[in-house]
């Protein structure tokens, strides 16, 4: 497609079959077609390749799934914790979870007019002066794609930690070590190993993915209340609730409990991100206009409320603060669990947050693969004719599914030379992606009185403008943190 053309004439009307004389009603503009799928699809300019087989629930299912609360937040629970104690992990979630919702319904409110695999990337052309497009759309789709595929890659390398750390937790411990420890090699080859099962699983039928999907938030929201019951019960001499929501440390060494506040900032960054990831299904989801932006604003509350009692929970359960953010396990979540459960109890839970975290590496994969198709068909990519090809038996990108394991699994070999570097990686995906989003949203605000955007059935009205520029605001400033070192002293291997 001609990414410099200008968008469509809101005016312009597509015949109908019926003789107007009849009076037959005419079609609304382009982007209040709420029904008729494929005919707005080819408004905007695509013909429909893919099968819309994704039905409300599923598509809700799938925004809820991507964010993957219950695999997600015990992940990278150590972070905040190390950072700045329990109270920055309490209050960093719930103040994060708030921001996200800005930035999500941002992202809602411009891709409603708009929907298409491509995402913000599409929508970019839509928001800025003619001549500004080609540029503007292929920083935002490189740095789109590029962030999604690390993020796919960071979650397959998190789930194969998860497995491992369970392995680990049910060998023996040894001098206040287990017997077994896993080695970078082995996280990267069962990385591997998830990526291309990750691979196959987004390489079926729409439908059978709309089937599969379906299940991914019920059996999500309902293991995560099931755990935060669990751990509250089985764990002995739980915490007071002063110290949970008082407690700050200074952990990063920056000599400022405030800056180290700052940096508790990655895991709900990391984990409340890729809130178009369900706009990349649009192409597939009947009624997309309003069924994906929807599903966004449902996905980032339902997460923030089931994150923040999950990490408040998982604070009540800190019993020896030092001994669990030091675990054996290498994951401070994984000893908690153990801790309550025992090997039995504590692997039982750990194998539904490590299940869930699975489900959010499908979830993840398939955003970044209709990425891949997207950026593709516009003729974007290296190969792009052979990325963009529907399987003509499943109806699916499926060369696109393979393009990014392939670069998946290349970022995780560099695991293997050095974590800190591959770590490193990973923790540009949050900010990557979340001002891959606020640039179209600036870019919106600052010329939408030379640029003319036809709003989508689904908008922020009156709060538009405030939502808008507070999810700016708040994504640069918490960019800008999370760029600085962790941890004091910076040497050689963390930086």
């Amino acid at each position: 497609m001609d990414l410099t053309g200008k968008p469509p004439d809101p005016d312009h009307k597509v015949k109908s079959t019926t003789n107007s004389a009849e009076g037959s009603p005419a079609i609304p503009p382009m982007a209040t077609i709420r029904d008729d799928d494929e005919l707005l699809l080819a408004r905007i300019g695509y013909k429909q390749e893919l099968r819309r087989e994704f039905s409300k629930w599923s598509t809700v299912s799938y925004a809820i799934s991507i964010l993957g609360v219950l695999g997600s937040v015990p992940a990278t629970f150590g972070s905040p914790l190390s950072a700045g104690g329990p109270a920055t992990a309490v209050w960093c979630w719930l103040i994060g979870s708030c921001m996200a919702m800005c930035i999500g319904s941002s992202v809602a409110e411009l891709v409603s007019a708009y929907p298409t695999a491509g995402g913000m990337y599409f929508v970019t052309k839509h928001v800025v002066p003619a001549d500004q497009v080609p540029i503007f759309s292929w920083i935002q789709g490189w740095c789109n794609l590029l962030g999604q595929t690390a993020g796919v890659s960071s979650v397959a390398y998190t789930v194969s930690q998860m497995l491992l750390a369970c392995v680990s937790m049910n060998s023996d411990l040894v001098d206040g070590k287990y017997s077994y420890t896993p080695t970078a090699l082995e996280t990267v080859l069962v990385s591997i190993g998830l990526l291309c099962v990750i691979g196959i699983i987004c390489s079926l039928t729409t439908k059978t993915l709309h089937r599969i999907i379906l299940w991914f938030a019920p059996i999500n929201m309902t293991a995560t209340v099931c755990i935060c019951i669990a751990l509250l019960y089985l764990t002995p001499d739980k915490q007071p609730a002063s110290w949970v929501f008082t407690h700050f440390t200074d952990g990063s060494g920056w000599g400022s409990k405030v800056f180290s506040f700052f940096l508790g900032f990655l895991s709900v960054a990391w984990t409340m991100t890729d809130y178009d990831g369900t706009t990349h299904m649009s192409e597939e989801t009947h009624d997309a206009a309003i069924r994906g932006p929807v599903a966004i604003q449902t996905a980032v509350f339902v997460s923030g409320v089931f994150g923040w009692l999950l990490t408040v929970s998982m604070c009540f359960c800190l019993t020896d603060f030092e001994s669990i953010l030091n675990s054996p396990t290498g994951l401070p979540a994984a000893q908690i669990f153990l801790n309550a459960g025992g090997k039995r109890g504590g692997t039982a839970m750990w194998a539904f947050a490590i299940l869930v975290q699975f489900f959010t590496g499908c979830s993840a994969m398939l955003a970044d693969t209709r990425m891949a198709y997207a950026f593709a068909r516009d003729e974007a990519l290296p190969f792009s004719k052979f990325i963009s090809t529907v399987n003509p038996k499943t109806h699916t990108p499926v060369n696109a599914v393979w393009f990014v394991v392939f670069f998946s699994v290349a970022l995780n070999c560099i695991a293997i030379g050095s974590t800190q570097t591959a770590t490193a990686i990973f923790s540009v995906t949050a900010p990557a992606l979340d001002i891959s989003y606020v640039s179209v949203i600036l870019a919106h605000q600052i010329y939408k009185s030379k640029v003319k955007f036809i709003e989508g059935p689904f908008t922020l009205k009156k709060w538009g403008n405030l939502i808008n520029y507070i999810a700016i605001v708040w994504v640069m400033f918490i960019s800008t943190i999370l760029f600085f070192p962790s941890q004091i002293p910076v040497t050689g291997a963390n930086m």
